[in-house]
């Protein structure tokens, strides 16, 4: 990686959650690297008030509490590039002022008019700040490149996201607007793309021919903290399986890009989104589950149920277990389920994709189970990020018994290379202008309409069920109904969380 353009980064939300756990951190991090412009400043906007020194004050707090790097030498002279000012961004009073004062900054630091503006802000803020930011001409690229991250969630519904999209779109270019999924920074979902387009041993393999079913899993121990007001508008099907998950899905199953360009990449993550099977209002129950965790015990310690959580109704019917099966109308992938999986209070945090292999025509060794499973592929997203190939081998001895032996490789292994962290990546990008790992306008709106039908169907089919599920299990037993195949499931690496410890194969 190199150095970018000169450029300033503003960030709204600047006293939130995220910019102190992730973003200031990881902008560091990009600074001992020295990939940082050589002019640049960062801004900090929200409508707390503080001086320039008590925001680096509370910046340096959070650089070191939660470091993305070890070396803390350079802290003073990163916060030397910190300054801060209150503005109320939902008032449209508040901007030309704003303008002002950037422009001023600008003066003071000889940056140009490169800038990055960053929505680290509740949804409710992301048609609103833009606009206000164009009303003052902040979008204009007269005088340098303007662009535009917006986080999740990008809408509510197909509606909202229509509506948002038409808001945004009045006064910014496409180009311009970056929807950022962390899930896509992750090395190991870009590994994804040359693992498959790298290697002449898989891309023959690649398609309905030999591969049996593609699972999809984003497994969290913890419950949902301190987040229930959200989680309770949200919900996991919301949270995690429209922007994470079906991105991840569609990375796995894209066809080659005709170059590493973002606009190539990018169009063929569309195409997956233009090719899933819609999903009939009939077969919403065929093809979704939802469930809800409840109070269990776990090594002795009691775990409340979704429903006492804080900011949580009593009678929520939030869904905080999705699983789905889908499948993608496409030449390669024609009658290949692919399933999903995600859920709050599971065993333990494990992210990863599994590809699933057809079995042999012909059972020649019929002793042991192992002579009966399929070969898998397992791409571990996240924790102990690597690959595991599982296969059969013959058990030393007498006979033909067959056991199943794994193949892997760890990130870890790799001691003399540091894996930068998702948002690390996606900020450098973003002042790079690459967009390769943000979603498009047209793969947000085509994952909202794919989702629709499950979405209403839950919200006002009352004869859906939502499975209750106790605290520490892998979710309902009625996720197992999903997976085509006789004596097939769903892959469970970890064990639950009320046995001796939690042990994750990889």
């Amino acid at each position: 990686m190199k150095k970018n353009d000169n450029s300033l980064y503003v960030i709204f939300g600047a006293s939130g959650d995220l910019n102190k756990r992730k973003l200031v951190p990881s902008l560091y991090a990009l600074f001992v690297q020295g990939l940082l412009p050589e002019k640049f400043a960062m801004l900090g906007v929200s409508r707390t008030p503080f001086t320039d020194e008590a925001y680096r004050a509370a910046m340096k707090a959070d650089i070191n509490r939660y470091k993305e790097v070890e070396d803390a030498s350079q802290i003073e002279a990163f916060l030397q590039k910190i300054y801060y000012v209150a503005v109320q961004v939902n008032d449209a009073a508040a901007y030309p002022a704003f303008k002002q004062y950037l422009e001023a900054l600008r003066e003071k630091e000889q940056i140009g008019g490169n800038t990055v503006f960053y929505l680290s802000t509740p949804p409710t803020s992301y048609g609103v700040i833009p606009k206000h930011l164009a009303s003052v001409g902040l979008n204009k690229q007269k005088d340098g490149w303007k662009r535009l991250i917006i986080e999740k969630p990008f809408g509510y519904d197909l509606e909202s996201a229509m509506e948002l999209k038409d808001i945004l779109l009045k006064d910014w270019k496409e180009d311009q607007i970056y929807r950022i999924d962390h899930y896509l920074g992750k090395e190991t979902v870009q590994n994804l793309l040359v693992t498959r387009f790298s290697n002449g041993i898989f891309e023959p393999l690649w398609n309905r021919n030999y591969i049996h079913h593609v699972e999809i899993t984003a497994a969290e121990s913890i419950g949902v903290e301190q987040r229930g007001g959200y989680y309770e508008t949200a919900g996991a099907l919301r949270d995690m399986v429209q922007n994470h998950l079906l991105q991840v899905a569609a990375i796995t199953a894209m066809e080659p890009p005709s170059s590493l360009e973002p606009i190539a990449i990018r169009n063929e993550v569309l195409k997956v989104f233009q090719s899933l099977r819609p999903i009939r209002k009939a077969d919403v129950k065929a093809q979704a589950i939802r469930g809800q965790y409840v109070a269990s015990t776990i090594k002795g310690e009691k775990m409340p149920g979704y429903r006492e959580e804080p900011e949580v109704s009593p009678d929520s019917v939030t869904e905080t277990y999705a699983a789905l099966k889908f499948y993608i109308d496409n030449w390669r992938w024609g009658g290949v389920p692919f399933y999903i999986r995600t859920g709050k209070r599971l065993p333990t945090r494990v992210t990863e994709v599994v590809v699933h292999f057809k079995p042999t025509p012909h059972f020649l060794f019929s002793q042991g189970e192992a002579a009966h499973t399929c070969n898998q592929l397992v791409i571990r997203i996240q924790p102990d990020e690597g690959i595991l190939m599982k296969f059969g081998m013959k058990t030393p001895g007498a006979g033909f018994e067959v056991q199943r032996v794994n193949m892997d490789f760890h990130y870890s292994d790799l001691t003399n290379q540091r894996i930068p962290s998702a948002y690390e990546r996606l900020l450098y990008d973003s002042m790079k202008g690459d967009a390769t790992l943000f979603a498009r306008t047209e793969e947000v709106i085509e994952a909202w309409k794919f989702l629709s039908p499950v979405l209403e169907a839950w919200k006002n089919d009352k004869t859906v069920p939502l499975h209750g599920y106790p605290a520490g299990s892998w979710g309902p037993e009625m996720a197992d109904d999903l997976i085509d195949g006789e004596d097939m499931t769903w892959r469970y690496p970890c064990k639950n969380l009320s046995d001796d410890g939690v042990y994750c194969e990889l």
